[in-house]
């Protein structure tokens, strides 16, 4: 899937995501990419999880990494908290570094991270990367269901595109596959909600939570994977 197929597009608040014509999906909500991002995985997410567990480091693992939205506002988060991060984005088809500089999300991050992050893209494709004190980054460009790790996350943010687009990766085998790589009082956070998932979850020993949605949604979900759960 080339980039040839991606376009840049604007959405209701401003911000910028891509068009993926292949697909036929945007990356983030034309109701806004930039609130999406914030109310869906900053603070259903990592803000969730921060104000709950006193850690002074989190780790996060990305299914769908994408144009890179939510770890940049992820990353600024945690710089400011002074909480270490090591994130993990899954994408099997990387943008650009070109594409990836045309988003403007610099407006949406500082400019210290911006730069360390356009500058050290290509590499973190390949290894992880420290960008700054409170943050390291690592993209795996492979696909979801190829993915292994040893690692296990405090945090998973469910980005791929809407199960009409994707119906894989909203079925039993990647889910089960995604949700093992979180630890027992982990949180997962997706911007869709379905009895299918709903279930799934619960099947699998999560604790589930209707939260309210982005613009444009009325509900998301939350769930958080019961201590029981090895």
């Amino acid at each position: 899937m080339g980039n040839n197929n991606l376009e840049i597009v604007t959405t209701a608040d401003g911000s910028k995501t891509i068009y993926n014509a292949q697909v036929g999906e945007h990356y983030h909500s034309r109701n806004g990419a930039l609130q999406e991002s914030r109310h869906v995985f900053v603070n259903a997410g990592l803000n969730f999880f921060l104000d709950a567990n006193k850690t002074d480091e989190v780790s996060i693992l990305e299914v769908g990494f994408g144009t890179g939205l939510n770890f940049l506002l992820s990353a600024d988060e945690c710089a400011e908290r002074q909480t270490l991060l090591n994130y993990t984005g899954i994408e099997a088809y990387p943008i650009s570094a070109e594409m990836m500089a045309q988003t403007g999300y610099d407006e949406y991050s500082s400019p210290e991270l911006w730069a360390a992050y356009i500058a050290s893209y290509p590499d973190a494709l390949k290894k992880q990367v420290k960008l700054d004190h409170y943050c390291n980054l690592q993209i795996a460009d492979i696909k979801l269901t190829d993915f292994k790790t040893e690692q296990r996350y405090d945090i998973i943010y469910f980005d791929a595109f809407a199960s009409a687009r994707q119906p894989e990766m909203w079925e039993q085998p990647a889910i089960s596959h995604t949700v093992s790589f979180l630890k027992p009082g982990g949180v997962f956070v997706t911007y869709a909600i379905t009895g299918n998932l709903k279930r799934m979850l619960k099947a699998l020993g999560f604790t589930i939570e209707k939260v309210p949605g982005a613009a444009g949604k009325r509900e998301m979900l939350r769930a958080t994977k019961n201590l029981t759960n090895n």
